[in-house]
């Protein structure tokens, strides 16, 4: 996990009045997530049944928990779960009323700054109770983002001998050690703290932190490997004498954003990677220690992993180690007081391809949630934008009409390649006759370097076929087919074949796109020509505004099927020639037997 990495807050409501409270503060915290138990909580962004499988969950998962509930439940829920409190997320309780907030678990970790910026939304008090923070406002076991400490067993020691009197000898060698100013210091204390970015061991009597101050600069030939890469970056910093806990970023040229061995290299020392344009490293040319023409033709700037670390570090940064090099391979490293990775080059762009489901909230798997929490910036057509509700909030949206397919994925990949994290939405699953398709066809069709460095992934999503043959049993318990019956993109030739195609092999045919207001005889058509080759009472699902308002779930037969009640917002399933409705459990159903009973009856000899 790279420093950088950001759990979204869960605010977890057991009521209707901590459901109220959670949405006011939704409005100052757009990374948190509203859970809401069903039975109480009507508005949510996410409803669960069973509080203590979902609190277990969250805390498993790394979540930060803000539960809005007695401390007792918090306590009782996770107290089985305890065991490194080091690698423990922050939980916090927070009373209805918004008048106290106590930070139960992770308060070195971030739930005492989340429950004094709680405190200040709701007017209420933050119950802190880790002695160092009460005392000077520090935690010398939790530094902050990017610092690390080499010996963390000694801070419980030198922190205990501070509130006993005893101020430690800071000893400075790199970083900036601001966050230390109100805490008191003796030259001669019996405990030290040495701030350095040196590879070295600590004395018994000293806490070593190291700041991030390290910027290693790379450059690879396409595809070099990831062992080789990651060995010269460890022998080079090994070599010099520094430690790899002060490193605050992998930075090299844009063009290798997509290069494997840097991202891995990036991920085994948990930090983030960042990338330059040729023309920001071509800047540093003046301050390279080798400078190279032929790198210059290669790539448009006389340097790589010098330049790139000179650039991270910035005007006052200095070269330390000039350019290393294997087989394959370039590093360099060059160091300055203190790096924000944050604010280092760019990023690789990401772009998550998701499906928000048939409509509500309950039928959007978690993974999709993830994927829109984590993004900056949302595309898509408005009213799929309008699904996700809440979890909208905070974000950059960018809504299109309907027909502007093109226009929103070129959005959507334009956008990413600004180094964004973004995520293109459609309804259903993006990968049934939805964006994730127009996405890789563009990639394939238009020579794009800048999208073809993407980081990509697609989210499947519950598809309208799957939520209609859930709502009427198992239609789709055997072979099936789906097929659209717009013939905007596809010649309406081509569709009948496919629609003649699947009657003869007898599948089970998914009707999407089945009509609208101007376009009524495909639906006809195809009616046609799946009853000459399956019988009169075939039963035929006519599903409407799944998962929303007005949704309707019909079965009927294929010699009845009304087609002046179809179209766009439905979806129709025909059953294969074995398909069976029947009455039970006071409802109708229908479902496609796959030959169970008759395998139990050759097994049984009945």
């Amino acid at each position: 996990m790279t420093q950088n990495t950001r759990q979204t807050i869960a605010l977890v409501a057991l009521t209707a009045d901590g459901g109220r409270l959670a949405r006011g503060l939704q409005d100052h915290l757009p990374d948190a997530e509203l859970l809401g138990l069903r039975a109480r909580v009507t508005d949510c962004d996410t409803a669960f049944d069973d509080v203590t499988e979902t609190l277990t969950e969250l805390f498993r998962a790394g979540r930060p928990i803000v539960g809005i509930c007695a401390a007792g439940i918090l306590i009782r829920t996770l107290a089985p779960q305890l065991a490194d409190k080091r690698n423990e997320p922050p939980v916090l309780a927070l009373a209805p009323d918004g008048s106290s907030i106590v930070p139960l678990l992770g308060g070195h970790h971030g739930a005492n700054t989340l429950a004094q910026r709680i405190a200040d939304i709701t007017g209420g008090h933050a119950a802190l109770t880790t002695a160092g923070e009460i005392a000077y406002g520090v935690a010398l076991d939790a530094p902050p983002p990017g610092w690390t400490l080499g010996n963390p067993e000694r801070a419980k020691d030198v922190m205990g001998g501070l509130l006993a009197g005893q101020a430690p000898c800071l000893v400075i060698e790199a970083g900036d050690p601001g966050w230390l100013a109100d805490m008191p210091t003796d030259h001669d204390g019996t405990w030290m703290i040495r701030i350095t970015d040196r590879d070295i061991t600590a004395n018994p009597n000293e806490l070593l932190m190291h700041p991030p101050s390290l910027a290693v600069g790379v450059g690879c030939e396409r595809d070099c490997s990831a062992a080789e890469l990651h060995t010269l970056v460890r022998e080079t910093l090994s070599d010099a004498g520094l430690s790899p806990a002060s490193v605050a970023a992998i930075v090299s040229i844009d063009v290798k954003a997509d290069e494997v061995a840097v991202h891995a290299l990036a991920d085994g020392l948990g930090v983030p990677a960042r990338f330059f344009p040729a023309d920001v490293l071509e800047a540093e040319t003046p301050r390279l220690a080798n400078p190279s023409d032929i790198v210059f033709r290669e790539v448009g700037a006389h340097g790589v992993a010098e330049a790139a670390a000179l650039a991270a570090t910035g005007p006052q940064g200095s070269l330390i180690v000039p350019k290393h090099k294997s087989r394959r391979a370039t590093c360099a490293i060059a160091r300055a007081t203190h790096l924000d990775a944050n604010e280092i080059g760019r990023a690789r762009g990401h772009l998550s391809i998701v499906g928000t489901g048939p409509g509500d909230t309950a039928h959007r798997i978690p993974a999709t949630d993830r994927a829109v929490a984590q993004a900056q910036d949302l595309v898509g057509y408005g009213p799929y934008l309008d699904l996700l509700g809440p979890a909208t909030r905070g974000k950059i949206r960018y809504d299109f009409d309907l027909g502007a397919e093109s226009d929103r994925c070129r959005h959507a990949l334009d956008l990413a390649a600004q180094g964004r994290n973004v995520a293109l939405v459609s309804s259903g699953d993006p990968g049934v006759f939805a964006m994730a398709t127009l996405v890789f066809e563009l990639l394939d069709k238009e020579d794009n370097p800048a999208w073809r460095r993407l980081s990509i992934d697609v989210h499947p999503g519950v598809s309208a076929m799957q939520l209609a043959a859930a709502r009427a049993g198992a239609p789709l318990g055997h072979d099936f087919c789906a097929i659209s019956l717009s013939d905007l993109l596809t010649p309406w030739p081509a569709i009948q074949a496919r629609l003649k195609a699947a009657a003869e092999a007898d599948f089970v045919v998914a009707l999407y796109n089945p009509a609208s207001h101007k376009r009524r005889h495909q639906i006809e058509t195809a009616r046609h020509i799946l009853l000459a080759h399956r019988p009169d009472d075939t039963p035929v699902i006519v599903a409407r505004n799944l998962a929303r308002e007005g949704e309707s779930v019909e079965i009927v037969t294929l010699s009845e099927l009304r087609l002046d009640t179809i179209d766009m917002l439905t979806v129709v399933i025909i059953g294969n020639s074995q398909s069976r409705a029947l009455h039970a459990a006071g409802r109708n159903w229908a479902y496609t037997p796959r030959g169970y009973a008759r395998k139990h009856a050759q097994e049984t000899g009945s």
